[in-house]
């Protein structure tokens, strides 16, 4: 085709036909006028000619290219991340097989006294390996010192050492729960991550216990809590763009879950502690009575407060970012679980119940608390509840990735 250029550089154009020269009169006249003619100036309308050596650009040069998109991980390195990630969870399984060892009858006396507490210290280290990458950190050097600060103080024997590497298994157990979390539109998928990050905790929890530190399950179960849940807020306040983000019913939300976490803690210590003989003597056979038909008492912390608080966050995350603060306080309801068998008079059974009815309980108010919300923002009705959820496509970083 006559006239049209080819495409002389990157990003997608149509074939553009050069302009045409446009033929004026004054242009026919001068064609034919003498070569002795008084040359006539140019209008200030007219574009001055481009010297001999440039050239002006013209058709397909005056468009702009369209962006390029982003390119894709080499092959390679998609498949370091793979292998990566499954030696992880290879590792802290064997890990886990290991520090639940002396739960299984007949089996402690067939394996030697190391072998759960260097199944602890793999999972310290495991868990402080994923939390730095999935919060954007040096993942080697966090994990490497995991391994020697807790390998050190099972060497050690010190009580204060291995008491404080085993806190701080319960710590990361309870925040690396929060941060291993997706955005999940339906509540179906707000369970499967409910339940992801307590399987997470309750992994931490039979790491703390083989370290078999002599602790008090009430003071270690504060400073596990304290400490969880101001990790977590603190990366909640860098993932949630700081507190302008937060909107009116975040602000809401956040007051009650402070307001709500205060009201728990300080009236279960009042009525354990100040109460009259005849309301204790009431609290404490409603607790039996509630134990013996159940087979175990559910915790407050995490039923009212973490799991819903974790529920709702997730499926705010999957329209808004400022669903981290609520997600950061579920790790008040993980660090119950991550410090659950510190109590020495606590069965294994009776654990796992409690961390079940919790959990059952926890995600039925939070199911609650979300259509509440939806109801609020104008998603009234099966259809559009259908169609906010469809919309719902928020993009984070996949579970593997750094979030930061």
């Amino acid at each position: 085709m006559a006239g049209v250029r080819a495409e002389q550089k990157a990003g997608r154009r149509r074939a553009v036909r050069e302009p045409r020269p446009r033929r004026t009169r004054r242009s026919q006249g001068s064609a034919h006028a003498p070569s002795s003619a008084v040359p006539v100036a140019a209008s200030p309308s007219e574009e001055p000619e481009a010297p001999r050596g440039e050239e002006q650009p013209r058709g397909h040069d005056l468009e702009t290219p369209e962006p390029t998109p982003p390119p894709t991980a080499p092959r390679g390195r998609r498949w370091t991340r793979r292998l990566l990630v499954a030696l992880w969870v290879l590792v802290t399984l064997a890990a886990t097989a290991a520090v639940s060892v002396p739960w299984v009858p007949g089996a402690v006396d067939a394996v030697p006294d190391w072998l759960p507490p260097a199944g602890s210290v793999t999972i310290t280290t495991c868990f402080a390996f994923g939390l730095a990458l999935r919060t954007g950190g040096r993942a080697l050097v966090a994990g490497g010192l995991a391994a020697v600060l807790s390998t050190g103080s099972v060497a050690s024997g010190t009580p204060v050492v291995v008491a404080a590497a085993a806190i701080a298994t319960a710590v990361l157990a309870a925040v690396l729960g929060v941060m291993a979390t997706k955005p999940a539109a339906r509540f179906a998928a707000v369970v499967r991550e409910c339940v992801y990050a307590v399987l997470v905790a309750v992994v931490g929890a039979l790491a703390v216990v083989a370290y078999d530190a002599p602790l008090s399950a009430v003071r270690a179960g504060y400073v596990v809590l304290a400490l969880s849940l101001l990790g977590a807020l603190s990366l909640a306040y860098r993932l949630a763009a700081g507190l302008h983000g937060l909107g009116r019913r975040g602000v809401v939300m956040v007051l009650a879950g402070v307001g709500l976490l205060a009201v728990t803690l300080a009236y279960t210590a009042a009525l354990t502690r100040w109460g009259s003989p005849g309301v204790r003597m009431t609290f404490e056979d409603t607790t039996r009575w509630v134990r013996d038909l159940l087979g175990a008492v559910p915790r407050p912390t995490e039923f009212l407060l973490g799991i819903p608080a974790l529920a709702w966050g997730v499926s705010t995350r999957a329209r808004r970012r400022q669903g981290w603060w609520g997600t950061a306080f579920g790790a008040a309801g993980l660090a119950v679980v991550s410090a659950t068998l510190l109590d020495p008079g606590l069965s294994l059974e009776e654990a796992g119940l409690r961390t079940a009815y919790s959990l059952l309980l926890g995600l039925a108010l939070g199911y609650l608390v979300i259509r509440a919300d939806r109801f609020l923002s104008g998603a009234r009705g099966r259809r559009a509840r259908r169609l906010e959820e469809a919309s719902a496509h928020r993009p984070e970083p996949g579970r593997t990735q750094a979030l930061l």
